[in-house]
């Protein structure tokens, strides 16, 4: 049997939804049963019955593309590829749950039977059933228009019990998506479940109900409307993208050190992806004029073009809700600014599985309170929380101390020149030359910080010590860390860099 559809046969997801979805070469009838049922809306169930009956194969084929494969619907069905076990996701939008529990349950018999009477009789469809071992509860999906009159049936029908509180009222949940993760030879493979479970924890996708048949052939899951793209891209990378990792980017901060990010992500991304399995999409921009939002990737060929050209005015909360309502996977905020306000939102983006990637060293100097709340948040929420650029301008210091604290080491000290500003101003400045023009130059070249006075001043070296201390796992506040000035404190709180200039030149010679 053929059929002629407007597309190219049954997908491994709704391609609307998920733009790496792929046709399905070939399917057993059960799987392409499952997937339909499941919201897969190319075949009608009931359309293969017949067929299973006298073993008919079925052929979908798109009619504006009569070249393309399209799907192979048999009794046996065979691998999409070798070693694929699950062949598609399939979902069902507008579901509710409905919960009915008590202690009054618990070893009664006929309790299940009396849930699923009522509601048949007046006409509800049960989309799928879970209950606990214990028999406390009974949890069932229906369609969204059913919830109110199924929650009045269950009420009235459990009227006696809950008068008694041996039940509790039917608890109604709206607004949730129910996917399915469809493939006949699943219950030959270990690993699906968890392999499903902890790519949706990993993005902070919490799942209500869970349920999976004995055949194993479908693992179905309910999970919050509000997620249902983000979690379907992220099923399909776990399982059909060959490993490949899709990264989303927020950027703040588009100066030096935004800049080259920009030009070395732009330069990199096809070793990234073809060596390294990495996909990275820069989503958003911002500097403290002007932001760039979009739903899609920014062309990087031309992304200042792209900034100064934008309508939109910098605003630290529009970028926010921004990222949070996109709501994409493996979604990641990049601060490459010195600006204390940016460092004080970091909670707010870990709070909402959004990882935070930072060279602003102030977040980790600040108070100790603030800086282990920072890394209890990102535990605590499964999300990244990393600043190896904070220190040795991206060495890998931080990992090693880490890797040395979590295998029983001590640490006794650490000697180091931890200033390249400090370094390339002393190395360069000679009699020839002022101290003015060596600092200027420092700042051209991208040694310093944006207000050279953090460097000169040593507060940047501060702030490294800090840190590096605090990752050792010694405790300190900023006001542990002994400083010896080059100048007076109070020609660093001057608002012009010349104050500074003539206060240094006076050191020129002792230095």
């Amino acid at each position: 049997m053929e059929i002629w559809t407007d597309v190219s046969g049954m997908f491994t997801a709704n391609p609307k939804l998920v733009n790496q979805a792929q046709p399905i070469a070939k399917l057993s009838y059960h799987e392409a049963m499952e997937l339909s049922h499941f919201g897969a809306k190319v075949i009608f169930p009931p359309t293969l019955q017949p067929l299973i009956e006298k073993k008919i194969p079925v052929v979908i084929k798109n009619t504006f593309d009569a070249s393309a494969k399209g799907t192979h619907i048999d009794e046996n069905g065979t691998e999409q590829k070798e070693g694929a076990t699950v062949k598609g996701v399939s979902h069902i939008e507008d579901v509710a749950l409905i919960s009915l529990e008590g202690s009054g349950m618990i070893g009664i018999p006929g309790f299940s039977k009396r849930l699923f009477e009522c509601l048949s009789q007046k006409q509800i469809n049960i989309i799928m059933i879970t209950q606990a071992s214990s028999e406390h509860s009974i949890c069932i999906g229906v369609r969204s228009e059913d919830a109110a009159p199924a929650k009045k049936a269950i009420d009235a029908h459990f009227a006696f019990e809950i008068s008694l509180k041996k039940v509790a009222p039917a608890k109604v949940e709206t607004d949730m998506t129910n996917i399915a993760v469809v493939g006949d030879r699943m219950k030959d493979h270990q690993g699906i479940s968890g392999k499903l479970f902890s790519s949706l924890g990993a993005n902070n996708i919490n799942i209500r109900a869970i349920a999976q048949g004995a055949s194993e052939r479908n693992i179905s899951l309910v999970i919050d409307k509000k997620n249902t793209q983000k979690a379907l891209n992220t099923i399909h990378e776990s399982f059909f993208e060959e490993q490949t990792k899709e990264l989303n980017l927020f950027i703040t901060g588009v100066g030096n050190v935004g800049g080259k990010l920009l030009e070395q992500i732009h330069g990199q991304q096809n070793y990234l992806l073809e060596h390294l399995r990495l996909k990275i999409r820069v989503i958003a921009l911002s500097n403290s004029r002007k932001m760039l939002l979009q739903e899609n990737p920014i062309e990087l060929n031309n992304w200042k073009e792209q900034l100064e050209g934008s309508e939109l005015k910098a605003d630290r909360d529009a970028f926010f809700h921004h990222i949070k309502q996109l709501n994409l996977r493996n979604s990641i905020f990049v601060d490459n600014t010195a600006n204390e306000s940016v460092a004080c939102e970091y909670e707010r983006y870990l709070e909402h599985n959004i990882g935070v990637v930072t060279c602003n060293k102030i977040a980790c100097a600040s108070s100790l309170t603030n800086y282990l709340d920072l890394k209890k948040t990102a535990r605590r929420f499964g999300t990244p929380f990393l600043f190896e650029t904070n220190v040795g301008a991206g060495l890998p210091l931080i990992d090693t101390l880490n890797n040395l604290i979590a295998s029983g080491d001590e640490i006794h000290k650490i000697q180091a020149i931890l200033s390249g500003s400090l370094n390339f101003v002393f190395n360069n400045f000679t009699s020839e030359t002022s101290f003015k023009e060596v600092v200027q130059r420092a700042q051209q070249e991208g040694y310093t910080e944006p207000d050279p006075k953090i460097d000169l001043s040593g507060v940047d070296v501060a702030r490294k010590i800090l840190i590096l201390a605090r990752e050792s796992g010694f405790w300190l506040e900023m006001e542990k860390n002994q400083q010896q000035l080059f100048f007076t404190e109070g020609r660093l709180k001057n608002k012009t860099n010349g104050a500074v200039i003539a206060a240094i030149k006076k050191k020129e010679a002792h230095l």
